[in-house]
């Protein structure tokens, strides 16, 4: 039995990553990187190296983390939520979005051009356009959505090398945007929108004590909303309206939330935390550098070609933030919702430490989840 398609053994290689992120960032010079990062890299590298699988040779697990654990740390995280935030980080988050949305088909018909990809990636190349202008709009759901409407998914290699480049894309991306904010903070100073010391990573968040009852209790909260959210939607569905199950589970959440005994509950944010940092571990392993190298040619032109795509979509949504003095996390959340999606976005509002930004970051990705396929097919259509 090979060990490395073990969902034991691969579970714990990823709790160990994030234990040992965790000791870096407090022992050592690494401290300065955050434990989001060490944990995306760490796991990066031990599943390059052949340890735990990579996006290529995919396990059970990983989907289970992505489909239950992601799902679950996003209800867990919102029962603390102040309702009062959204307003303050709401309009800024919606309009950086919007602008990052306009980059990204901006982005995606100039690297058509420039890398002439009628030639360079062949009669598809309108259905990748379409296909990575709805992925980086609002996540891989639009991405997929596409690629079946234009059976890019028959043509094996171009899907394959596609899906790697994605992967390795939002990987990378989810890095720079942890990063990228902090750094401009230091340089260009900007007021944090929102933040108040309840939702920032206080020291009583850090000090949350973890008591049985309160974590068994919080845990089947999570999956009964998960469960609820999941059927309704599927009902909707078949009713004719499109809920995504997130807004479902989300609404849930901040009912909950609200009602006295569940917010006394402690370790919500705890229990969250550690589901966000499972989901960037998978993140981190979804980075196949060997599947990057194994198609050769179209594997550089499909790079190219999204460097090309985040670059624009960068200077416009960094430039346009910068002019309007928006707070540089609320503009990087805004970019991750659009790269990554609504869980990225959630994710990296955790780990830049802005839980006011939670909500926000759910709802501009659930919104790009509705927008993406749409402008997906509009810039298939134009190229």
């Amino acid at each position: 039995m090979d060990i490395t398609q073990n969902g034991i053994f691969i579970l714990a290689v990823l709790f160990l990553n994030i234990v040992l992120s965790e000791w870096l960032v407090k022992r050592t010079f690494l401290r300065h990187l955050g434990v989001a990062l060490l944990v995306i890299l760490l796991t990066a590298v031990v599943a390059n190296v052949g340890i735990i699988p990579t996006s290529s040779n995919t396990v059970p697990l990983y989907d289970g983390i992505f489909n239950i654990v992601a799902p679950v740390a996003i209800f867990l995280l919102l029962l603390e939520v102040n309702l009062k935030n959204l307003k303050l980080a709401g309009p800024p988050m919606i309009i950086m979005f919007l602008v990052g949305s306009v980059g990204t088909a901006v982005g995606v018909i100039a690297a058509d051009y420039l890398i002439d990809a009628k030639n360079t990636i062949g009669p598809l190349h309108h259905a990748v356009g379409g296909m990575f202008t709805g992925t980086y709009t609002g996540g891989s759901i639009n991405f997929n959505a596409l690629a079946m409407y234009y059976q890019v998914n028959r043509e094996g290699m171009l899907y394959a090398t596609s899906v790697a480049i994605d992967n390795i894309a939002t990987t990378i991306w989810m890095i720079a945007t942890i990063a990228i904010p902090k750094f401009l903070q230091k340089k260009m100073p900007r007021i944090k929108t929102g933040v108040n010391p309840d939702s920032a990573g206080s020291d009583k968040q850090n000090q949350q004590r973890f008591i049985i009852i309160d974590i068994t209790l919080l845990l089947a909260l999570a999956l009964v909303a998960k469960f609820v959210s999941d059927q309704a939607a599927n009902w909707l569905l078949q009713h004719g309206v499109q809920i995504p199950s997130i807004l479902i589970l989300t609404t849930i959440s901040l009912v909950i939330a609200q009602i006295p005994v569940i917010s006394r509950l402690k370790s919500s944010r705890s229990l969250g935390l550690l589901g966000v940092y499972l989901f960037l571990a998978v993140i981190g392993a979804y980075c196949d550098i060997a599947s990057l190298m194994q198609n050769g040619q179209l594997a550089l032109v499909l790079f190219l070609f999204v460097v090309i795509i985040i670059g624009i979509h960068a200077i416009l949504i960094y430039g346009m933030g910068a002019l309007l003095k928006y707070d540089w996390d609320i503009i990087a959340v805004a970019s991750q919702a659009n790269i990554g999606g609504s869980t990225s976005a959630l994710a990296l509002s955790e780990s830049l430490g802005r839980h006011d930004l939670l909500l926000s970051a759910i709802l501009v990705g659930s919104l790009g989840n509705g927008i993406g396929t749409y402008l997906g097919f509009i810039i298939a259509g134009l190229l």
